[in-house]
């Protein structure tokens, strides 16, 4: 099975992060797309930042509906400050039969080459780009590489953080999350 990783705090996940999955589970060779929910560091403490489980809640509530997507909770066993690579040795030991790809926006493309062993991510992973709409250059050896595969996704320019200063200013900002998360979010009182 081919599994694309999208990871992300996802502090809340949005209509954005949605579509862009979505859209690579209806138009890629991926068979499910999960969402890996980054935990909060123990050294880092962020008030912003909701509890994991929150958070993986959130994730969960806005794909129950989608049969491709898919909430991970896949990193909160593992030893912090983690290391992409080291969830992706993580899953090939547990899930020996799969295909893992992570999917990132442009704007992380541009700093992958700072990342942890990116080599061996790129040596044995497809990574799955979409556009954003973001400053700086994309290194050159990422133009070519037969690993990258940039996807024709639609731009989202929505921002979780936009959506918690919004919920914080009193805005209604129902039409940004899945109906879901927003009734979660809104019984939960969370980001006022």
């Amino acid at each position: 099975m081919k599994i694309g990783l999208y990871f992300g705090t996802f502090n809340p996940i949005h209509v954005g992060h949605l579509t862009i999955a979505n859209h690579l589970a209806e138009h890629s060779d991926l068979d499910q797309i999960w969402f890996v929910v980054t935990p909060l560091s123990p050294f880092k403490k962020k008030s912003s930042l909701l509890d994991n489980y929150h958070r993986l809640e959130m994730v969960y509530q806005a794909t129950q509906t989608y049969d491709k997507l898919k909430p991970s909770a896949i990193e909160f066993g593992l030893k912090q400050p983690n290391y992409t690579i080291d969830t992706l040795t993580y899953l090939l030991e547990k899930y020996p039969d799969h295909d893992f790809s992570l999917i990132m926006g442009e704007d992380n493309l541009k700093g992958f080459h700072k990342w942890k062993n990116y080599e061996l991510i790129l040596e044995n992973h497809n990574i799955y780009v979409y556009p954003r709409i973001s400053e700086g250059q994309i290194d050159t050896q990422f133009h070519t590489h037969p690993k990258i595969i940039k996807v024709d996704a639609p731009i989202m320019e929505i921002s979780s953080t936009f959506i918690r200063n919004e919920i914080k200013d009193g805005k209604n900002i129902r039409p940004l999350l899945s109906e879901n998360v927003w009734q979660f979010i809104d019984e939960m009182n969370f980001y006022r």
